[in-house]
């Protein structure tokens, strides 16, 4: 989710919007526009790219009008602005105009840098919008949705959207939208089986769930599936690696409640419960085999071999095996 500076008020005379995550950086315009709007419903509102903001076209936009009327002047990528073009917004940033907000869209990074710290230095009221590329940062986001609604969802339920749609901010946004416009009270996993079992099966977590309970076939179906629907390898093999690494800690881990193995683990109450579930086959040994396979998918689907896809299946293959090693 977007992580705003101390300075709230969405009017201020400029917004910086950083990061690459485009639905955030989309609801932090969306904010300044409503704002906007809600102080004045004739609020002109200018959305333009790099190539469309020429040197003067700020100037132009920008002064004062008989009618004082409130504008929205949006700049995206701001990161590519020419040279001449970024010292026509930094002289702006030293006596911005009233009744008028400026909101910056800069990737972050080096590129432009110069005019990110000139907006920072300006006191420009600041929302972070960063690439979502953990899970842990998708199922945070999932649960501020359903807080932002007023609705209650279970952790079960958050984690079967995320596990289900993937990693796109605007499928899982629409999801959790859909759920609450036709659902009625909490929201569980069984309700978003029913709404997503298409879905479902095609996630690289199933995959990684059905291969470290040794369903071997199951697995192989859903990774094929997985691919077939666009997956990216990657992904798959970043579940698989989190699929063992959760049965490695959780053997190793000492005794006790789902709570208190939790906080130790760093996993939620819930999940200790379902490794608990997966690790019945498991040694040691076959948790060293699994890792060992998951490193090699790993380097296979990252050009270390010819066919990522038999990269993937041998691991998936290998782990399954792993899974049913206790009691051989």
């Amino acid at each position: 989710m977007a992580r705003k500076s101390a300075d709230d008020d969405p009017l201020v005379p400029v917004t910086l919007a950083v990061g690459q995550e485009e639905l955030l950086l989309d609801r932090a315009v969306q904010e300044v526009v409503r704002a906007a709007k809600a102080a004045d419903a004739d609020t002109d509102v200018r959305d333009l790219s790099p190539e469309q903001l020429q040197p003067g076209t700020l100037a132009e936009l920008t002064s004062p009008s008989l009618f004082a009327e409130r504008k929205v002047v949006v700049v995206r990528n701001a990161q590519d602005l020419s040279a001449d073009t970024v010292k026509d917004v930094k002289a702006y940033l030293g006596a911005p105009a009233e009744e008028i907000t400026l909101v910056l869209l800069h990737a972050g990074g080096a590129k432009g840098k110069g005019l990110l710290d000139a907006a920072r230095k300006a006191g420009a009221r600041e929302v972070a919008c960063p690439k979502m590329t953990k899970p842990a940062d998708r199922l945070a986001f999932v649960r501020q949705e359903f807080r932002a609604t007023g609705r209650s969802a279970t952790p079960e339920a958050c984690q079967a959207l995320v596990d289900s749609i993937g990693s796109d901010l605007r499928e899982l946004a629409s999801a959790v939208s859909q759920l609450v416009a036709d659902v009625e009270g909490t929201i569980d996993e069984a309700v978003v089986g029913r709404y997503y079992t298409g879905r479902a099966e095609a996630s690289s977590f199933t995959v990684a769930d059905r291969a470290v309970e040794g369903r071997a076939a199951e697995a192989l179906e859903a990774l094929r599936w997985s691919l077939s629907t666009g997956v990216a390898p990657v992904l798959i093999t970043s579940a698989l690696a989190q699929g063992v690494r959760a049965i490695g800690k959780l053997s190793s881990a000492r005794g006790g409640r789902p709570a208190d193995l939790a906080r130790e683990l760093g996993m939620p109450p819930w999940k200790i419960d379902r490794v608990r579930q997966q690790m019945r086959g498991w040694t040691p040994d076959g948790v060293a085999i699994a890792l060992r396979a998951v490193a090699e998918a790993d380097a296979g689907v990252k050009g270390g071999g010819d066919d990522p896809e038999y990269a993937l299946e041998k691991a998936v293959v290998i782990i399954a095996r792993a899974a049913r090693s206790r009691g051989r």
